[in-house]
C-alpha cells in the first residue's frame, strides 16, 4: 500500500487514469454473456470544441454508462462526430481565403479532399477534450457521420425513402441563407431583435374600382418594401367590412403593372396596420401558406431574388430593368432594392408618410414607422436569411411522425420528464414537411441523377440510375443531404445497418438517450422516425431532456453577452471530478442549470475531503476491505454506518432508476461529508480496534464504488493507493443493498448525532469558550437513554466537551437547557459566561433580526415589487428573508436556553 501524497492534485490524476483506461480498454470490457446496456452520444459537430453544454450531456451520460458497467452489464457508449456540413465548409473556406484562395478555385473534389486533409489534422479537438471530461466511450469503434459504413446507411435510407413514397422534390419556400448560397435548417436560424420600419403605401384599385368610402386605393403596410416586385395578391380579412365590396376585384401594381386580386383570408388582422396585407408567396411563409389557400400553385409562385439575394427577372418578366442587379438591402453604400422601391414609390406619390410630432407639437413626417423587427439570421454567416421559393428535397415528415407518436403513446418510449410529452406531441402532430437537401459541397451527395428534360432518378448508384433512365445522359444533383438527415440514423446506423449483424440485434434498441430538450425535435423525434420506419421498433426506450445550462443570473449565455463559461477552464481550476459532480447535483428534472463557480469549487474541496479521509484511515492501519459483503459487527457505531452505507447505495439506486442525478449525487454527498467524514471518522477517533479498522475500510471502499460514476478520477485513485487490488474500479462490483439494517444501532447513533450537534449549537450561539468542558445534569430521562448514555458516554464527552454527566436538578443559576426525545440535557453556565450580558446581546441581535425579517415580508406583501421588479430581485428578496426567519428562531432558541 502506497502512502497518499499530502496534496491532492486532480490534473495529474486525470490524464494518467484516462491513458490506462483507454489503452487497456476498459471502457468496453468484454462481456458477452452480461445484460447489453447502450447508449449513443448526440454527435457533436467535428468542427466543435467542449461547452458548458456538451460538458453537462456527456457526465450524465457517463454517470448512467459508468453505473450500468459497475453493475455487470455489458456497457457500450457508442462515440462519433457529426460531419457538420456547413460549420465545417466553413472552417476550410476561411483557410482558403486567409490564402487568397476560394472554393470555386477547385473543382469539388479538390475541394472535398482538403476538407478530409483537415479532419485528419484538427477534427479531432472535441474528442481530446470529452476524454479530459473522463467520458468512457468506445473509442475503439469511434464512427463518423461520412465514414464508409454510415455512408452507405444514409444512402440506402434515401433511396428508400423514395422508393416507399416518403421523399419526394417540390418548391416551397426554405429559409435561404445568401452567404453560403444554401437552404439551412430552423435550428440554424438565430431571430434577432434589430431596428427596421413599417412603410405604408397606396395600392390603386383598377378598373375605377372604389371602397365604400370612395378611395380609389387600398394602402397596405410591409416591413419589407422590396419584395412588392413580386406582389401576387392582396389579403383582407373575409369579415373586414372596410374591404367587403372589393374582395375578389383586381389591384394594379404601381411599379410592375402586375394585376392580381384582392383575397379574402383570416391571416390578415383586420386590428393590424390598415387590415390589408400584400401577399409575396415566394418571399414569406405566410405569404406561401395563403397563396395556396388563394389556388396559387408553388410553380407559379414568383420568386424575384437569386442565390446570393440580388434582384432577377420574375416568369411574368414584369419587373423594371432598373432594378434588375440591385441587392435587397443597401450595401456598401450602394441603396438596394428596398431603397430604389421607396424611393420610385415615393416619387409616385404613393408612399404615406408617418407622421409624428416634435418637441413644439408640429407636425413632422417620415418615410416610415420605426419597429423593432424580429429577424432571423443565419447563426453562422450573421447574414439575414430570406424565405426563398427553390426546387429541394423532402421528406414526408407527417407520416413518419405517426409511430413515433404511438410509440409515446404506447410507452414504448417513455420521455423523462414526462411534461416534455406535451410538446413533443404538439410538434408532431403540426409537422411540416422536412427539407433535407444543402446546396453546399461538404456531405452525403444526394443520391439522384437528372436527365435532359429535369426527370429525376434514385438510386444508390449511378449505374442502378442509368439502367432507370435507358439512354437518357444523366447529371448528378450537386446538392448534399442536411446533417440532420444522416445524424438521424445513428442509434442503428452505428450499430452496422443496413447490414444484418449481432451487434444490431444486441445493441437497438438502445436504452437510453439523454440529450437538451433544445434538439428535441431537429434530432430526437427524426431519429424516433427513422428508428421505427426502417428498424421497425423505436431507437430508445428512454428519452431523458435536460435543461440547459445558464449564466449565474438566470439568463442564456451568449457570446455577445460575455457570459460563455468555458468548461475546460473549470477543468484545469478544479479538476474535471469538481465539475462533473456540479452538473450532476445541478441537474434537476424541468429545471435549467445556472452556473456557480463557488458551487463547483465546493466540490473540489469535497473531493479534498474524502483524500483527506482516505489519509486518516491509512494512518489508522484501515486497508482496503477483503470482502465485498458487509464484515461482522458488534459495535453500534459500525453496526450503524453499515446501516448507513446500505441506505444510500438504495437511495442511488432509486435515484438512477428515476433518473434523478441530483438525488443519487446528493444522497452519495451527504453520506460521505455527514456520516462517514463528519461523525464515524469523528466517533470512531482514538477507538480503532480490528472490527472498527474491517468496518472502515469496507465502507470506505463501497464509497469509492458509489462516487466513481460522478468523481470517476479521484475514486479510482484511492482505490489503488488504498490496498491491493485484483482490478480496476471502473469495472468493479456494484454495492449489493443486501447487508441487514441494524435498526437499533442506527437509532441510538442518531439519537448520539443530534445530542452532540444540539450541544455544539448552543455552545456556540452562547458563546461559550470553544476549550471549555461543561458538567451535564440530565433530567426526565428514560432507561432507553441511561443504557444510551452507559455504552456512548465516553463518545459524548469527547465530542461535546462534558465535564461530568449526572441526573437530577440543576444548580441554582442561568443554564442551557437542551431537549432531545424525552430528556433535557442541562449545562450550567454560571462563571463560564457573562449571562446577563449574554442576554443582552441575544436580544438585540433577535430584534434587528425580527425587523429586517418583517421589513422583507412587507416588501414581498407588496404586489407591485412583487409583479414590477426583475424576478432575480423578487427570488432575492425571497432567499433574504427565509435567511433571516430562521436566524430570528435561532437566536430565540438561545434565549429561551438560557432562562
Amino acid at each position: 500500500m502506497t502512502e497518499l501524497p499530502k496534496i491532492f492534485d486532480p490534473a495529474e490524476i486525470e490524464s494518467r487514469w484516462y491513458a490506462h483506461w483507454e489503452s487497456n480498454g476498459l471502457f468496453r470490457p468484454e462481456r458477452p454473456d452480461a445484460t447489453p446496456f447502450t447508449i449513443v452520444n448526440p454527435p457533436p459537430n467535428v468542427t466543435g470544441s467542449l461547452h458548458i453544454g456538451h460538458a453537462l450531456d456527456n457526465t450524465l451520460q457517463d454517470i448512467v454508462i459508468r453505473y450500468e458497467r459497475l453493475r455487470g452489464k455489458d456497457a457500450l457508449w457508442v462515440v462519433g462526430t457529426d460531419h457538420a456540413g456547413i460549420a465545417t465548409q466553413m472552417v476550410v473556406e476561411r483557410q482558403l481565403n486567409a490564402k487568397q484562395q476560394k472554393r470555386t478555385d477547385f473543382t469539388r473534389d479538390e475541394f472535398v479532399a482538403k476538407v478530409w486533409e483537415w479532419k485528419a489534422e484538427s477534427g479531432g479537438t472535441i474528442t481530446s477534450q470529452l476524454r479530459r471530461l473522463g467520458c468512457s466511450m468506445d473509442w475503439a469503434n469511434e464512427r463518423f457521420t461520412m465514414d464508409e459504413g454510415f455512408s452507405k446507411a444514409v444512402v440506402k435510407t434515401f433511396v428508400e425513402l423514395h422508393k416507399r413514397g416518403l421523399l419526394y422534390r417540390d418548391k416551397r419556400l426554405v429559409n435561404w441563407d445568401p452567404h453560403f448560397r444554401s437552404a439551412i435548417s430552423d435550428l440554424e436560424v438565430e431571430t434577432v431583435e434589430t431596428k427596421g420600419g413599417f412603410w405604408r403605401f397606396r395600392y390603386p384599385l383598377a378598373d375605377g374600382v372604389t371602397l365604400a368610402d370612395g378611395s380609389d386605393h387600398i394602402v397596405v403596410a410591409t416591413t419589407r418594401p422590396e419584395t412588392m416586385l413580386a406582389d401576387m395578391a392582396i389579403a383582407v380579412h373575409p369579415d373586414d367590412e372596410r374591404y367587403n365590396a372589393v374582395i375578389g376585384k383586381e389591384i394594379l401594381q404601381p411599379i410592375t403593372g402586375r394585376r392580381f386580386k384582392i383575397v379574402a383570408d383570416e391571416h390578415a388582422d383586420p386590428a393590424l396596420g390598415t387590415g390589408a396585407v400584400k401577399i409575396t408567396p415566394g418571399h414569406d411563409f405566410n405569404d406561401f401558406d395563403v397563396g395556396k389557400r388563394a389556388g396559387f400553385k408553388a410553380g407559379d409562385m414568383l420568386n424575384m431574388f437569386d442565390a446570393d439575394a440580388n434582384v432577377v427577372q420574375t416568369a411574368d418578366g414584369l419587373i423594371p430593368d432598373r432594378f434588375l442587379g440591385l441587392h435587397r438591402f443597401k450595401r456598401d453604400g450602394v441603396d438596394g432594392a428596398r431603397e430604389a422601391v421607396v424611393a420610385e414609390m415615393k416619387a409616385l406619390g404613393l408612399l404615406v408618410p408617418h407622421v409624428t410630432k416634435d418637441k413644439e407639437g408640429e407636425p413632422v413626417e417620415a418615410d416610415f414607422e420605426p419597429r423593432t423587427i424580429q429577424t432571423p439570421f443565419g447563426d453562422r454567416s450573421n447574414v439575414v436569411i430570406e424565405p426563398w421559393l427553390t426546387d429541394q428535397w423532402y421528406v414526408d415528415a407527417e407520416k413518419l411522425a405517426v409511430a413515433p407518436m404511438q410509440a409515446v403513446r404506447d410507452g414504448a418510449i417513455e420521455i423523462v420528464p414526462k411534461t416534455w410529452e406535451k410538446t413533443f406531441f404538439n410538434w408532431m402532430e403540426n409537422i411540416q414537411p422536412w427539407c433535407v437537401s444543402r446546396q453546399l459541397w461538404w456531405g452525403h451527395q444526394i443520391p439522384a441523377w437528372f436527365d435532359e428534360d429535369g426527370n429525376s432518378y434514385v438510386a444508390e448508384s449511378e449505374a442502378e440510375a442509368q439502367a432507370l433512365a435507358g439512354n437518357k445522359v444523366l447529371t448528378r444533383d450537386p446538392d448534399v443531404l442536411d446533417t440532420w438527415f444522416s445524424s438521424a440514423l445513428w442509434p442503428f446506423g452505428t450499430l452496422g445497418w443496413p447490414e444484418q449483424s449481432d451487434k444490431l440485434s444486441r445493441h437497438y434498441p438502445n436504452d437510453l438517450l439523454i440529450s437538451g430538450f433544445d434538439i428535441l425535435f431537429f434530432w430526437d423525434a427524426r431519429m424516433a422516425m427513422q428508428g421505427m420506419e426502417f428498424m421497425g421498433e423505436a431507437p430508445w426506450k428512454k428519452l431523458y431532456l435536460h435543461g440547459l445550462v445558464r449564466a449565474a443570473d438566470g439568463q442564456k449565455m451568449s457570446k455577445s453577452k460575455g457570459n460563455v463559461v468555458d468548461p475546460l477552464g473549470l477543468i484545469d481550476k478544479f479538476g474535471a471530478d469538481a465539475l462533473r459532480f456540479f452538473m450532476a447535483a445541478m441537474e434537476s428534472q424541468g429545471r435549467d442549470v445556472k452556473m456557480d463557480e463557488k458551487r463547483v469549487e465546493g466540490y473540489r474541496n469535497f473531493a479534498t475531503k474524502l483524500w483527506n479521509a482516505a489519509r486518516f484511515l491509512q494512518s489508522n492501519g484501515v486497508t482496503a476491505s477483503t470482502s465485498h459483503e458487509a464484515p461482522a459487527a458488534a459495535l453500534p457505531v459500525n453496526r450503524w454506518i453499515i446501516a448507513e452505507t446500505v441506505a444510500t447505495v438504495q437511495a442511488i439506486d432509486t435515484a438512477m432508476t428515476e433518473l434523478r442525478f441530483d438525488a443519487a449525487a446528493n444522497a452519495i454527498y451527504h453520506f460521505v461529508w455527514d456520516q462517514f467524514c463528519d461523525w464515524y471518522i469523528e466517533l470512531t477517533k482514538g477507538a480503532m480496534d480490528d472490527e472498527t479498522r474491517a468496518v472502515a475500510g469496507w465502507a470506505f471502499d463501497q464509497i469509492l464504488v458509489m462516487l466513481h460514476p460522478f468523481m470517476p478520477f479521484i475514486t479510482e485513485e484511492l482505490w489503488h493507493l488504498t490496498g491491493a487490488r485484483s482490478n480496476e474500479l471502473i469495472v468493479a462490483q456494484w454495492p449489493q443493498a443486501l447487508a441487514a439494517v441494524d435498526s437499533e444501532a442506527q437509532a441510538e447513533i442518531d439519537w448520539l448525532i443530534r445530542l452532540v450537534s444540539a450541544m455544539r449549537t448552543a455552545r456556540t450561539e452562547l458563546n461559550v469558550p470553544p476549550g471549555a468542558k461543561l458538567p451535564v445534569i440530565v433530567r426526565d430521562a428514560s432507561e432507553e437513554t441511561h443504557r444510551r448514555l452507559d455504552r456512548q458516554g465516553v463518545a459524548l464527552a469527547r465530542l461535546g466537551r462534558v465535564e461530568s454527566l449526572t441526573f437530577g436538578e440543576p444548580p441554582a443559576g442561568g443554564a442551557a437547557q437542551i431537549v432531545v426525545d424525552e430528556a433535557t440535557f442541562i449545562l450550567p453556565l454560571v462563571g463560564v459566561i457573562d449571562i446577563a450580558a449574554e442576554k443582552t446581546r441575544l436580544a438585540k441581535a433577535l430584534a434587528a433580526a425580527e425587523k429586517e425579517r418583517d421589513s422583507l415580508a412587507g416588501r414581498l406583501s407588496n404586489p407591485s415589487f412583487v409583479e414590477k421588479a426583475k424576478p432575480e430581485a423578487v427570488a432575492k428578496a425571497r432567499e433574504d428573508h427565509a435567511e433571516k426567519a430562521a436566524e430570528a428562531e435561532r437566536l430565540k432558541a438561545a434565549l429561551e436556553r438560557l432562562g
